[in-house]
């Protein structure tokens, strides 16, 4: 593996990275010309805010399997060309949020009490205390949007002084809110009651949350204070309102334009300004990269998705309890792919047992990764594999059954073809790992590893030993042969043993030997 960083990380991110054995270039500073040559042979880009991954260098990027953004926004990411092209991007959403909360204090409380104004008198040599009255935060209203990991933060913070807490967060349950002691309200309803409105939620497009039209819904005395995005107020707007009276004051981290070129609002005395860098602390910086650093590393060595931007992610049990699942789900996806040759027009994927519940996305596109890597020469991955299954007009149902089975956990997978059905099912056993239970209606069970001969025959003596005859006859050593007959008919499931290290691969002589055994069917090889 090969993992290019091009902004600066704290040198904890690449030795993480460096102890799994991968060459990790950490060359920051490069030009978009040379910083897509290096990724021309690169599995993962980690960046920061300052590098751009446009289409373009995407584009000159084939092998890039992960995006990995230290930090919270993915603005500088084109992410429908990262999705299309099978490309994960991950950030690192809570590693800065204490950062960022404390930050947003020290805004908050730096306006309150006019304290930049006053430090530059001082600077100045001007004692001007009895115009530099501020106002107490005990008692007041802080009106928090966007109820993330930054906004619970900034509330237990706000509680800490004697403020009274509300929030508008239309993606919150009402339950966390009521546990937090925070009342919920529409943002309008918000703005009308807050003393103080501080800012932690994404962009909203081309129209800022924040307009001359939401400004004149806040109390005059009511201060802003944004340490998220830059576009979520209208700059203009909100200088001509504090200029104007109609707003006591503003506390700004993040701005329309960085560095900004209009100093219309940061040059107001009732405005105190930093320069994006809420999340710039010892602390932050050393975990956002480590953070970033171990989604990368997760993904690429064992398929975890975590802090997905672009595939839904899952909490850390979630993610444990689906990991052996989903290299089933591959492998039944990859086995069906190989055994099935007429075009296929829906994949039914359903779960049993304890797997009926939850969200099982993740085995949605492990599924679809293993069918489409054995028919496409096109990069397939999970966050591009529902794109390529509707381009290729293949529906993907997924369902679950509570019907009691023998097995603890089962994935069935069916093929839909243009000739009939595919079908296998599998399960997770402790000791031997991913093994098939089921073959187009027959009980079966063998390994979903290795290379494999999988035959359908009817159910009559001596297809075993014809079957071995032909395999010993091109040298060709059996680790495992597994039977299977039922009113279907019947399979046998052959492993090639390759424990010597030697290759006796199943030729297509080979295999048009065993076609022509009278019993046989149908047989194709299987390479998982």
């Amino acid at each position: 593996m090969k993992i290019v960083i091009a902004d600066p990380l704290p040198t904890s991110a690449a030795d993480l990275l460096s102890t799994e054995g991968w060459t990790v270039d950490a060359e920051t500073g490069r030009s978009p010309e040379t910083l897509a040559l290096a990724l021309a042979d690169a599995d993962a880009l980690i960046v920061r805010s300052a590098t751009r991954v446009d289409a373009d260098l995407l584009e000159k990027a084939p092998a890039l399997k992960v995006v990995g953004r230290a930090g919270t926004g993915v603005d500088n990411v084109d992410l429908d060309t990262a999705s299309q092209r099978g490309i994960l991007v991950v950030n690192a959403p809570g590693a800065n949020s204490i950062s960022v909360a404390e930050h947003t204090f020290a805004l908050l409380l730096s306006s309150a009490r006019a304290i930049a104004e006053a430090d530059a008198h001082m600077k100045a040599g001007r004692w001007e205390k009895k115009r530099l009255t501020g106002t107490e935060l005990r008692g007041k209203v802080l009106g928090v949007v966007g109820l993330g990991r930054i906004g619970r933060e900034v509330v237990h913070r706000g509680h800490a002084f004697g403020m009274i807490a509300v929030a508008h967060d239309p993606f919150i349950a009402s339950q966390v809110a009521a546990d937090l002691n925070v009342e919920l309200l529409e943002l309008d309803d918000l703005c009308a009651k807050a003393d103080f409105i501080t800012l932690h939620v994404p962009s909203t497009g081309d129209r800022p949350l924040f307009d001359a039209d939401r400004l004149a819904q806040c109390k005059p005395t009511a201060r802003i204070i944004n340490t998220a995005r830059g576009t979520l107020i209208d700059e203009s707007a909100l200088a001509d309102a504090i200029a104007r009276g109609a707003l006591g004051g503003a506390g700004l981290d993040v701005f329309e334009t960085e560095p900004p070129t209009d100093r219309s609002v940061t040059g107001l005395p009732q405005v105190v300004a930093t320069p994006h860098i809420a999340g710039s602390t010892r602390e932050a910086q050393e975990l956002v990269g480590l953070e970033t650093a171990t989604c990368v590393r997760d993904y690429l060595k064992d398929g975890v998705v975590r802090n997905a931007v672009n595939y839904p992610s899952l909490a850390p049990d979630e993610l444990t309890r689906l990991q052996p699942y989903t290299v089933l789900a591959r492998r039944l996806g990859a086995f069906l792919g190989q055994v099935a040759t007429a075009r296929t027009e829906t994949i039914s994927i359903r779960y049993y047992g304890e797997l009926s519940e939850g969200n099982n996305e993740m085995l949605v596109g492990s599924t679809l990764v293993g069918f489409f890597n054995t028919v496409l020469s096109s990069h397939v991955t999970p966050i591009n594999a529902r794109r390529l299954a509707k381009e290729r007009g293949i529906e993907v149902i997924e369902s679950s059954s509570s019907r009691p089975r023998n097995f603890t956990n089962l994935i069935s997978v069916k093929l839909h073809t243009s000739e009939g059905e595919r079908w296998a099912e599998g399960a997770v056993f402790e000791q031997a790992g991913p093994r098939l239970v089921l073959f187009d209606g027959v009980t079966v069970e063998a390994p979903l590893d290795g290379t494999l001969v999988v035959i359908r025959n009817n159910n009559q003596p001596g297809v075993i030993g014809e079957v071995g005859t032909v395999l010993g006859r091109h040298q060709i050593n059996i680790a495992t042969f597994a039977l299977g007959h039922g009113p279907a008919g019947a399979v046998a499931v052959v492993k090639i043993d390759g424990s010597d290290g030697s290759e006796h691969p199943v030729t297509d002589e080979v295999l048009g030997e065993i076609r022509a055994v009278e019993a046989v069917r149908q047989a194709a090889v299987v390479t998982l």
